[in-house]
Parts: C-alpha cells; sequence; structure tokens
C-alpha cells in the first residue's frame, strides 16, 4: 500500500477543499473550470452517473447544485439517450457525464445513435491519471480510439489548462454545421490540477474547420430552373429542416411553388402532418403514394435528407427518370448514394429563401391528385382495417389513433425500435417542430424510455409521451428509477404484442414462419412500475382503450400503460429489402 500511495502521491498537489469560490479569475481546478465552461454555454441540465475517474469532477458539481441541474440516470446508456432526447426536443446541445472504463464503454451505443442522427452532444468522460495511461490501469479503456468513428469529434485532455478551450472547441463543434456527438476525455489528475483561470470564451472559429459550406448561387439558379420547368416535381425532406431551424422557409418553399412533400422519419413534424401538401411518409413502412410516385416524378427534390437505404430501396431502381436536385448543408452526403443533377450546398435555412425567390408560382393540380388517388388506396387496402379494425383484437394503430385524439397533435411522442416505432410513424399527427423523437438511422432498442426522460427536461411545458414495445422497453427498464428519483412526468405506452415483432414480421414473410427466438415472456409491466412509484393500468379490450388513454393522459406525474394487442398483426404497406420503391406491398 506505501508504494500505491507515493505513485499518486504526485499528482494531488494540492487540497481541493481550499479552492476559492467558482467562476473568478484565479487558481482553481479542472473540475471547476468544466463546470464554469457548461455555464458559460447555457446548460441548465446534466445527465450522468458518478465513478472514480470522474469523482473530482463530481465534487466541484456539489457547489453547483443551483446552477446546474445534474440528472443521476441508472445506466451511462440510458444518460446518453436522455440527452439526445432533451437535444432533439429542445434543439440544444445534451451533455453527459460518465466515469472511464465501462462508465465510457457504455456510451458508445448513444455515441452512434448520435451520430448518424445528427444530434448535438457533449460528453465528458473521466480518465484515470495521465502516467496511468497505456499501463492497463483498473477502469482503463483507450476512449479516443474506441469513440473515433462514432463522433464528430473527440480529443484527451491531459492538462487543465486545456480545459475551458477544448471545451469551447466540443460545444462549437457539437453545435454547428451538421451537429452531432463530441466526446472530451479528461484525465483525472487534470481534474484536480490547479491553474490560473483566465475565464471562459466561446469558439466561434476553428481554421480548417467549415461547418457551412460556401452557397454557389449558379446552382440554386439551375435548381430554380429545372423546378420551374417540371411537370412532376417531388419535394422529400429529412430532419435537416429541423436542425436548420427552417421549417418556415421550407413550408414557404413547397407553397409557392405548390409541390407536393413528404417526409423521412426523421424530417416528421417539420411541417404539420395535416399540411395540405404534405403527402405522406417515404421510406419501407412509409405511404404508398410517396414510394410509387418516386419512380415516376421527373424532379426530385431531396432537402435535409441523406437517401439513406430504408427510403430508397434498391439504388439501381431508383429515380432513374428523374434530374435530382439535392440541398444538404454535408458536401459528403452529395452524390454519396444518389447522384445530384444539381447540388446545393448550404445550411437550407440560407438556401431555400434563395429558391423560393426564384420559383413560378404553379398548379400542379393533376400530379397532386396522383398522390391522392394513391392515397385512397392504401386507406382502403391498409390503413382503415389497422384504424378501425373489425377482429377482437386490438391494434396498434387504433392506440395510435386514440391517442391523437387526446392529445391533439400538441405532444411530444419519443417512440423506441420496432412494429411500434412504425406505426407512430405512420399514424401519429404533428402540429409542432421537434415532436417526433426516434431512434432513425441506428434503430437502437432501449431508446425510448431514457430518451422520454431527456425530452421532458427538454420541453417540460410539453407532454411527452413514450410508445415502446415489450422488448425494447426491458432493456432500459431501469430508467424508471430515474423517474422515480427525479419526479419527472412522461407518460409511457407498451404496446406488448408478446413478440420481437418487427423481426417476427420478417420471419413471418420470408422466413416460413420460423419464429426463431422472437417470442418474448415479459414481467407485470404495470407491479414493475408500481415498485418505482409510478402508477399504471393494463388492457386487453377495445371498450376500456379510450378512457385507458385518457387516464393517462391526464394524470398529473408519470403513468405506465401497456396495451395488450394482436400477437401476429404485421405493418403494411411494406417495401421488401432488395426491392425498388414502387415494388411496395400493400398486403
Amino acid at each position: 500500500m506505501a508504494e500505491v500511495k507515493e505513485l499518486i502521491k504526485p499528482e494531488i498537489k494540492e487540497d481541493v477543499s481550499t479552492l476559492p469560490p467558482c467562476g473568478i479569475d484565479g487558481a482553481v481546478s479542472g473540475s471547476v473550470a468544466v463546470l464554469e465552461a457548461l455555464i458559460a454555454e447555457d446548460v441548465e441540465t446534466i445527465f450522468g452517473y458518478p465513478g472514480g475517474a470522474i469523482m473530482p469532477i463530481y465534487d466541484a458539481l456539489y457547489d453547483y447544485d443551483a446552477k446546474l441541474n445534474h440528472i443521476l440516470v441508472r445506466h451511462e446508456q440510458g444518460g446518453i439517450h436522455a440527452a439526445q432526447g432533451f437535444a432533439r426536443a429542445s434543439g440544444r446541445t445534451g451533455v453527459v457525464f460518465a466515469t472511464s472504463g465501462p462508465g465510457a464503454t457504455n456510451l458508445v451505443t448513444g455515441l452512434a445513435d448520435a451520430m448518424i442522427d445528427s444530434t448535438p452532444l457533449v460528453c465528458i468522460t473521466g480518465q484515470v491519471f495521465a502516467h496511468l495511461l497505456g499501463t492497463d490501469a483498473f477502469q482503463e479503456t483507450d476512449v479516443i480510439n474506441i469513440t473515433t468513428p462514432v463522433t464528430k469529434w473527440n480529443y484527451q485532455v491531459t492538462d487543465a489548462n486545456e480545459i475551458s478551450s477544448v471545451l469551447a472547441k466540443a460545444f462549437y463543434i457539437a453545435g454547428s454545421g451538421r451537429p452531432g456527438p463530441v466526446l472530451i476525455d479528461i484525465t483525472k489528475n487534470a481534474q484536480l490540477q490547479l491553474f490560473d483561470y483566465k475565464g471562459y470564451t466561446k469558439c466561434t472559429h476553428i481554421r480548417s474547420y467549415r461547418p457551412k459550406p460556401i452557397v454557389r448561387k449558379e446552382y440554386v439558379e439551375e435548381a430554380a430552373k429545372l423546378i420551374n420547368e417540371a411537370k412532376k416535381p417531388f419535394v422529400i425532406f429529412g430532419q435537416g429542416i429541423i436542425l436548420g431551424k427552417a421549417e418556415k422557409e421550407f413550408a414557404a418553399f413547397i407553397e409557392k411553388g405548390n409541390l407536393p412533400a413528404a417526409w423521412t422519419i426523421m424530417g416528421m413534424s417539420a411541417i404539420p402532418t395535416h399540411h395540405p401538401l404534405g403527402v405522406g411518409m417515404l421510406g419501407m413502412h412509409g405511404n404508398y403514394g410517396p414510394n410509387v410516385l418516386t419512380n415516376d416524378c421527373d424532379v426530385l427534390i431531396a432537402v435535409g435528407m441523406r437517401f439513406d437505404d430504408r427510403v430508397t430501396g434498391r439504388l439501381d431502381k431508383y429515380a432513374k427518370q428523374a434530374k435530382v436536385i439535392h440541398l444538404d448543408i454535408d458536401p459528403s452526403e452529395i452524390d454519396k448514394n444518389v447522384k445530384a443533377t444539381v447540388p446545393v450546398w448550404g445550411d437550407c435555412k440560407e438556401t431555400l429563401p434563395m429558391l423560393t425567390a426564384l420559383l413560378n408560382k404553379k398548379d400542379n393540380s393533376e400530379w397532386l391528385q396522383k398522390f391522392a388517388d394513391h392515397a385512397k388506396e392504401e386507406a382502403a387496402t391498409c390503413i382503415t382495417p389497422e384504424l378501425n379494425p373489425t377482429s377482437d383484437e386490438l391494434t396498434m394503430g387504433e392506440v395510435i389513433k386514440t391517442l391523437n385524439e387526446l392529445t391533439g397533435g400538441n405532444a411530444i411522442i419519443v417512440t423506441d425500435v420496432g412494429q411500434h416505432q412504425m406505426v407512430a410513424c405512420r399514424y401519429a399527427k404533428y402540429n409542432n417542430s421537434k415532436s417526433n423523437v426516434t431512434s432513425g438511422g441506428l434503430g437502437t432498442m432501449g431508446f425510448a424510455l431514457p430518451a422520454a426522460i431527456g425530452a421532458k427536461f427538454g420541453a417540460p411545458d410539453k407532454t411527452v409521451v413514450a410508445i415502446i414495445g415489450d422488448g425494447g422497453i426491458q432493456m432500459t427498464i431501469q430508467e424508471l428509477g430515474t423517474i422515480m428519483q427525479t419526479g419527472v412526468d412522461v407518460k409511457i405506452m407498451i404496446l406488448n404484442n408478446q413478440f420481437l415483432g418487427m423481426v417476427r414480421q420478417w420471419q413471418e414473410l420470408f422466413m416460413e414462419k420460423r419464429y426463431s427466438f422472437t417470442n418474448i415472456q415479459s414481467p407485470d409491466f404495470v407491479k414493475v412500475a408500481e415498485a418505482y412509484g409510478i402508477a399504471g393500468k393494463k388492457i386487453s379490450g377495445r371498450p376500456g382503450l379510450k378512457d385507458a388513454v385518457k387516464t393517462m393522459v391526464d394524470h398529473k406525474g408519470s403513468y405506465l400503460l401497456e396495451v395488450m394487442v394482436g400477437k401476429e398483426n404485421n405493418v403494411f404497406p411494406m417495401v421488401p429489402q432488395g426491392c425498388s420503391v414502387s415494388e411496395i406491398r400493400l398486403k
């Protein structure tokens, strides 16, 4: 033990209990500098879980409880998903604390999720003392190399003098341009180290980093010319509209050109779902018309979306007849999957008004009618049986329909991953932007419960409803403890079909009903919630559905409603994997 004490003694040069008051010039610890940086960046809420390597920051946080609200989660993955939900609902950067080793590696799934869904996060991890790096010390992992593929930027701090400038860069990089997650790993000696603190200056520029590409006016003019000449123009849009805060600019664009517009799963809520030019959702389980008519339009205008494979289906059969205009802030997305006839680089909040100014007002009524005709066909085949079933079994769709009636389209709906996610995205109604929070690109089961907690902290005046499957809820069910401790008001709706439903659907349709390990048993969710001090109810019949949902929505405080739905109901339409979007199946 004497040798161990001698080993760590040189690293602790000052008694941290003698530090001066926070937020002033003079000698402060690296930990205080971290917290002062957060305050300077207008951070109010942190999600985290303490541990040995980040303990100095938590010790400093003890004196900051009046300025910073720390939410103790039950697992680091829950912490980062909560920060994602916070960011998505508020439009601000989410912040996460975690310790070294397993604490840091437990963030990786959330980092990957945030990276692919362009969610701004600053994750601060503790690390072992600098002199122990590379020695396989207790709870040491090479978090920088582990997280490099799933972060927009990461950096390891070993000297407290770097903390303020590095965190300023972190917030700037995370929130500018195409947003994304940043991870800053701070060694324990840097957290304890006293240094001459000179205050905090926000970062507004980094050499060689250009968050917004220069807009080329000639490309905007070429795009406008194509749209004005088009007989069947079609707009498809993604989350770039929401991230760019360009909802009004986008609505003005489609309204002037009278352009039909379809959303990706991440773009949903950028315009109200009842907008007359909104023709539905794209993708594998999207609406019939937008998918089929992608291969019929003559000009395809993509705004703030990345042509994900779930949207395009087979690329060699995707919109080959159309001239493609692609507006995106990230030049790497242009021509990545679909070749653009005209690329329009730049922030859509800037490029859309430029484009709108050059548009001619057009009728397009015959073209719009094609979408309406396909919508009628889809309604008769898929939508009416889902929303107004004749069987005794409840469908997920009718549950979402009931929720719409009681929330009026004004709730933030957070979905997990699976059949319930696709049904919710197909049928949920939204009046306001930033109301659809889901794991789009990575498809992370377990996302919804912690993300809903974060969303409520990010938008406290909104009703937040987490819609989760019986599989996904069990991946992060421990976050009920976070609800219990914080008292946060989250409505939890479990749609229980006693299966891992999406995988089961594929097994039914493409693997001859060989249901291999998709039949899942679950606990009594209402009793589990009760153990955490959360009220709840379970229903399995149609007569009590509306009253049960109303009770959930009106309840003061968190509430869990478990709804037993049909075991083998499928989500249609569906574009089978390896097929063209025009090969979408209605049944």
